[in-house]
């Protein structure tokens, strides 16, 4: 089955500091952009397609000729990360294969990786790829029972019981495209941040059995 990969480099990056786009700062001598594409093209994916918003031009034209072979979804809005996923999947209406959404600003996830959550994907609707940070603060929760996971918490609607666990989300998310389609039509923004949340697809999946 056919894979696609989508980036979201549509934030402002705020606690940076910086007029550059968040994605545009490097790590390694390479933009962090840079390096989530070469993670991307690691699995020879059908599409890559980058949401873009803050500094969007600032990005196109740091690419350069690369973006011959990438394409790009406008987030007007940032509504949250489901609401990004969604303007990415409008571009992908045609698509019924696998679907693996990266954040452009998180450069460490190796080919290996990647490789692994394309095989996991034969086997479960939606996979998570979790880890165990050293400081856990600004992570999203995990909440399992009898090591199946049951929901994300995004930090910030965390009571003390789930800030109290250490396996975390690290924003990648995987699973078949019509079932993401269906349910990115779903979600709300009922939480502290008024933001549709990419992460909330996982209860409601297990919610719609």
């Amino acid at each position: 089955m056919d894979t696609a990969v989508i980036i979201l480099a549509a934030g402002k990056g705020t606690r940076m500091n910086s007029t550059r786009p968040k994605v545009l700062h490097e790590v390694g001598n390479f933009p962090l952009i840079s390096h989530c594409i070469k993670t991307a093209q690691s699995i020879d994916p059908k599409k890559i397609l980058i949401v873009l918003g803050h500094g969007k031009s600032e990005i196109k034209k740091f690419l350069g000729n690369s973006i011959n072979s990438i394409d790009f979804a406008i987030q007007e809005e940032q509504l949250g990360t489901g609401h990004a996923v969604g303007v990415a999947t409008n571009e992908l209406a045609d698509f019924d294969g696998n679907l693996i959404v990266l954040f452009g600003d998180t450069p460490f996830i190796s080919a290996r990786t990647m490789t692994k959550i394309e095989n996991e994907c034969k086997q479960a609707d939606l996979v998570v790829l979790g880890f165990h940070p050293q400081d856990p603060t600004g992570y999203g929760r995990l909440v399992t029972k009898n090591k199946e996971l049951l929901r994300i918490v995004e930090h910030n609607d965390a009571n003390d019981e789930e800030l109290a666990i250490t396996l975390c989300n690290s924003g990648v998310m995987a699973g078949s495209a019509v079932l993401i389609k269906k349910l990115l039509k779903e979600l709300d923004r009922n939480n502290k941040n008024n933001e549709i949340y990419l992460t909330d697809c996982i209860e409601l999946a297990r919610t719609e059995g």
